[in-house]
């Protein structure tokens, strides 16, 4: 179903729960759309580091030309931080972007619900845990959604807007709506584990490694049968070590919980790596070192 929610005013102020990669990310692409963002953060030197990585990233589209410096000014403008959740009272949607767990996901909604005006849209960036158990937690779970971006959220083009069961046709369509209104493509799924993107794309990777595991071919080759084969833009092992390979590991574990498909059960490798602490780029070292 492709609804649209052109009878509702366009989102002007989105309020963003966390710090990350991510939520810097949401934070520019809501600026670029001529909304007011507004990031919490839990310190003030985090905001700064938040603001200044904007701009860091702004400088560098000027200097490419992609940008022009009253461009780039005006964005960073639109973006603002504060360190307390009652900062955000006075958004239209408030998007949370914390570290994939359920337990800090439920107890920051429970927060949320009490801040957030009445008539304010909540929703997790979660890539695959519940939105249903999340939204439970609010005594508004019809006003509460998935609006899951890709990582990096400037460049990637797609949302998935994830509907649970308790979500209103009216909280879907205006979610929808704000993915368009930042130039995004939505896409709308049910709220099953992994959504679309990730269901199909994580036994890909998680077979990948198991072939590793078999000796059938080196990561190297693997990487580039999958470029110069599928016209994939990198490999499975230099996918795994963007995304994060602690992140890898919980979205197949949630996914082996709600499914019990064996495309889904992490392998020993994947699972031996977190615990070295070797998760990918983040880290400089992972499947690759960098």
């Amino acid at each position: 179903m492709n609804t649209s929610a052109t009878s509702h005013s366009p989102i002007t102020r989105v309020g963003i729960v966390g710090s990350g990669i991510m939520g810097s990310g949401l934070a520019e692409v809501a600026a670029r759309a001529g909304i007011d963002a507004v990031v919490r953060t839990r310190a003030a030197s985090t905001g700064e580091a938040v603001l200044a990585g904007v701009a860091k990233g702004l400088a560098k589209q000027v200097e490419r030309g992609k940008l022009t410096d009253d461009d780039a000014r005006a964005i960073q403008s639109r973006i603002s931080v504060v360190t307390e959740l009652e900062g955000l009272a006075d958004c239209d949607l408030i998007i949370e972007s914390v570290v994939e767990d359920m337990a800090t996901k439920k107890e920051l909604f429970v927060e949320l619900d009490r801040i957030a005006r009445p008539d304010a849209l909540l929703a997790t960036n979660t890539s695959t845990l519940s939105v249903m158990e999340i939204a439970t937690t609010a005594k508004r779970p019809e006003s509460v959604c998935g609006i899951h971006f890709f990582n990096p959220a400037t460049t990637m083009s797609l949302v998935e807007i994830i509907r649970p069961l308790t979500a209103s046709d009216d909280t879907i369509a205006r979610a929808t709506a704000f993915a368009e209104q930042v130039g995004k493509q939505p896409v709308q799924v049910q709220d099953h584990a992994g959504f679309i993107v990730n269901a199909l794309l994580f036994p890909y990777l998680n077979n990948a490694v198991r072939m590793l595991e078999k000796g059938t071919a080196s990561m190297a080759d693997i990487d580039i049968a999958m470029k110069g084969g599928c016209n994939f833009p990198m490999g499975p092992f230099a996918l795994l070590d963007l995304v994060g390979l602690d992140t890898s590991l919980a979205i197949l574990d949630a996914l082996y919980a709600e499914f019990k498909d064996p495309n889904y059960q992490a392998v020993p490798t994947l699972r031996r790596l977190v615990e070295a602490g070797k998760l990918g780029r983040k880290t400089k070292s992972g499947f690759f070192d960098y």
